[in-house]
């Protein structure tokens, strides 16, 4: 080392400047990776509020027919609204959720709120029918997301959250049918929804998921 002439000590100091800078191009790349885009950022907090609506909507059902399966799974969706605030508090983004029920930031989730709640209020039957449209969304809007992102948590969450409303969407139809009923989905093909509601209730593994109503 102490033979090398100037320029090869200058040649020496300028590769480690530019591995140094690679370096720190990865270390960019990398920190740039773990943050979302704008599209993820906005579809975690439509879909904080999303099974807001769900939870909403279904109490109150609840309170206007106490038919035990909008209770249940009122409190599935509590905690499909809980898997989705751990995303939003991992990544820091501000929680959109009203703590008062049947109040949304989202103007369109409002809307659609205030017309469930019209239709539910008319009869127990038109409250199922609700019931299955919810979940119907759900399923497509959870599919979308899982599709378009490349986070493993977000993946991970929807798929759970996925599960969960077939799960919801076999009960509404299975009570559905009690009522001499039939459900057209609106959101997903009639070929996976018949899918769904011909196979087995599935266990979503991350919580507790409401049963089969009995």
């Amino acid at each position: 080392m102490r033979n090398l002439t100037l320029f090869t000590i200058v040649f020496f100091f300028v590769l480690i400047s530019c591995s140094e800078n690679d370096d720190i191009d990865e270390i960019n790349v990398t920190t740039q990776e773990t943050k979302l885009s704008q599209q993820e950022i906005d579809d975690l907090k439509f879909l904080r509020e999303e099974e807001k609506l769900a939870r909403d909507v279904y109490l109150f059902s609840f309170d206007k027919y106490e038919d035990p399966i909008f209770s249940g799974i009122s409190q599935s969706e509590q905690l499909h609204m809980d898997n989705v605030l751990t995303l939003l508090n991992e990544y820091e983004i501000a929680d959109p959720a009203s703590t008062e029920r049947g109040v949304f930031t989202d103007e369109l989730l409002q809307n659609l709120y205030d017309s469930l709640i019209a239709q539910s209020d008319q009869s127990l039957v038109d409250a199922l029918i609700v019931g299955a449209i919810i979940e119907d969304l759900d399923i497509k809007d959870l599919k979308e997301l899982r599709l378009t992102s490349n986070k493993d948590d977000i993946i991970e969450v929807c798929e759970i959250l996925e599960c969960g409303s077939r799960n919801h969407m076999r009960n509404f139809t299975n009570q559905l049918e009690l009522n001499n009923t039939l459900y057209t989905p609106i959101y997903i093909s009639l070929e996976e929804y018949n899918e769904i509601i011909s196979s087995p209730f599935e266990f979503c593994g991350a919580y507790y998921n409401y049963p089969i109503t009995q």
